[in-house]
């Protein structure tokens, strides 16, 4: 269980798993506090979804879980509960410093078009460049 896994806690399960749907219809749900974790886990590092380490079961699973309850609106259900259990009714933030770029971001031409289609400024004023000593209509 290790490879920095992320598993939620007794004292985390204790909280979460009252308010997790309980109307199981067909085949029985795999183990919530593992499929959990590594829902937790994709999201908090950032990785695909094909990517989950095996410790949290099938990719599918997890994957399938995580947009059926989204769906159904389980999450911010499960959300909403956990936060107006929380510290402060008033005020709930949730913060995200960083931002993904998709990766062919980095390293492409800097600069904008005028500048890279024409060496001189003054070509890059007018918005159609004629060539000189030819009459347009």
């Amino acid at each position: 269980m290790g490879r920095n896994l992320f598993w939620l806690s007794d004292e985390q399960w204790a909280r979460i798993e009252p308010h997790l749907p309980t109307d199981v219809r067909g085949v029985e749900r795999a183990d919530d506090r593992r499929v959990i974790s590594g829902i937790v886990h994709v999201l908090k590092c950032g990785c695909r979804w094909c990517d989950c380490p095996e410790a949290y079961g099938p990719p599918t699973t997890i994957y399938n879980r995580f947009v059926r309850w989204a769906r159904r609106g389980i999450w911010e259900n499960l959300f909403r509960e956990l936060a107006r259990n929380g510290r402060s009714a008033d005020t709930q933030m949730i913060d995200s410093t960083h931002v993904k770029a998709h990766r062919s971001a980095a390293g492409g031409k800097g600069g904008s078009r005028c500048q890279r289609r024409f060496k001189s400024p003054q070509m890059c004023r007018s918005k159609i460049p004629q060539p000189q000593g030819v009459i347009s209509r």
